[in-house]
């Protein structure tokens, strides 16, 4: 009877304690949206909104976070600045369309050719906001018609006194600039008219393009310096299912330049780009390393298409800055372009700045794989003097050629199965130290 009750007495002891419920996990909510029109943004195309937007974006970012939303119309707006744990989204049918008066991008620190300097902010910005995303499938357009035309006419006027025109003379807007930010994500949004450099990304950490369309006109007036994607001192980048027709580069590896730029700490390597399944228009070279690189280091395109006459990769060596372009492959190419690499010097806007350095640039483990294309010629490989190249191959190529020279400076370059208008091509073949006209942009 004792041991009845003992037991009794711990089973009633045991159910007298506090029960641990178990309760189920709480759902995070979702991120706010704020739609610009509920906050006073309006769809007057004519009239500036980028108060009232820039005010939806302080309010996202005060409350905690949440996407800002444009949706169907035309928004005109000048710089907008996101913040912290804000987002942009554009509805089918919207169009973020940016002011074509420079006085609505304010001066500001900032970053243009390889250089730490004041310049005018992009239409959109975003400093150090981790988790930055723009979603389509609306437009973020540039407008930059007056701003081309404004370059065209002062670069004439500079000639008719016989100077030249820098890019930064002329004082037009980017279109995305996007600073020290890590995980971006860019989808599915259509990047258009940009009035300088298209999409600029700088000390950005993993950031994923896909799926946009990015383009401004060859034609009937040109937009110059439109860059597609300029990758400056980067890690972690991949572009993907774009569509890319620009009139200027492509894809562009950027970082320093300068006798002395590889010692400036605002200036470093860009690792680790990928760039797949894209479809590159008219541009003035799919993939590009310069005007301002000093490192470019494991770089992939593979399954493009090419629809041009300019060239599939491009190397710009300057002679005033040391560069070192490695571990480059580009496989699994079609279609139509001027070259499938053009290595040669690029002395705009050459400076020395009083420097006695001697730069030169080293060229190294660079793979042409798989491409079949029609180009105006195979490849230039003419570098400046001093460069030291080592180790190009072009494997399983199948290229036919209006120009069948290949001049070639360089004994290091390989051939497995390549065929050159129905011809296999040999290293014995190669021309070395043949001096020509580069096919370069105009």
């Amino acid at each position: 009877m004792k041991l009845v009750i003992a037991l009794l007495t711990v089973w009633l002891a045991a159910f007298s304690l506090p029960f641990q419920v178990q309760t189920p996990p709480q759902k995070t909510a979702a991120p706010k949206e704020y739609v610009i029109t509920q906050f006073g943004a309006g769809t007057d195309s004519t009239k500036l909104n980028t108060q009232a937007i820039q005010k939806v974006i302080d309010k996202a970012h005060a409350a905690g976070g949440g996407t800002v939303v444009v949706p169907k119309g035309v928004f005109l707006s000048g710089a907008l600045f996101f913040k912290p744990n804000t987002k942009l989204r554009l509805q089918a049918g919207a169009k973020l369309k940016g002011s074509d008066n420079i006085a609505d991008y304010p001066l500001v620190p900032s970053r243009m050719e390889g250089q730490k300097l004041d310049y005018y902010a992009a239409l959109v910005n975003a400093y150090q906001v981790n988790n930055f995303s723009i979603t389509g499938p609306g437009t973020i357009d540039g407008n930059g018609l007056k701003f081309w035309k404004g370059f065209w006419a002062y670069r004439d006027s500079m000639k008719q006194i016989g100077k030249s025109a820098t890019n930064l003379e002329v004082h037009r807007p980017r279109l995305l600039f996007i600073w020290g930010c890590n995980d971006v994500n860019i989808k599915q949004v259509k990047l258009h008219n940009a009035g300088f450099w298209t999409t600029h990304l700088y000390q950005c950490n993993n950031v994923l393009i896909d799926g946009c369309d990015i383009r401004s006109p060859f034609r009937p007036v040109k937009a110059p310096s439109t860059d597609a994607v300029d990758i400056d001192v980067c890690k972690k980048v991949t572009i993907r299912n774009c569509y890319i027709s620009v009139n200027d580069d492509g894809v562009v590896m950027k970082g320093g330049k300068g006798p002395n730029a590889h010692k400036l700490p605002e200036n470093g390597p860009i690792e680790d780009v990928l760039v797949e399944n894209c479809t590159f228009g008219e541009v003035h070279a799919a993939m590009t390393c310069g005007s301002e690189c000093i490192n470019a280091n494991r770089i992939t395109m593979r399954n493009c298409k090419v629809e041009n006459d300019r060239p599939l990769l491009l190397f710009k060596m300057r002679p005033d800055t040391y560069q070192v372009y490695e571990n480059i492959t580009v496989e699994n190419v079609t279609g139509r372009c001027g070259t499938l690499v053009t290595l040669s010097p690029w002395t705009q806007f050459f400076n020395m700045a009083g420097s006695t350095e001697k730069p030169f640039g080293t060229i190294r483990n660079i793979r042409i794989a798989n491409v079949k294309v029609k180009t105006k010629q195979f490849a230039v490989l003419n570098g400046n003097p001093a460069d030291k190249v080592d180790n190009i191959v072009f494997a399983n190529v199948d290229a036919t050629a209006e120009t069948a020279a290949f001049p070639n400076m360089y004994p290091n370059v390989k051939f497995e199965n390549v065929t050159l208008n129905g011809a296999p091509l040999k290293a014995s073949g190669v021309r070395e130290g043949t001096a020509v006209k580069p096919l370069l942009p105009d």
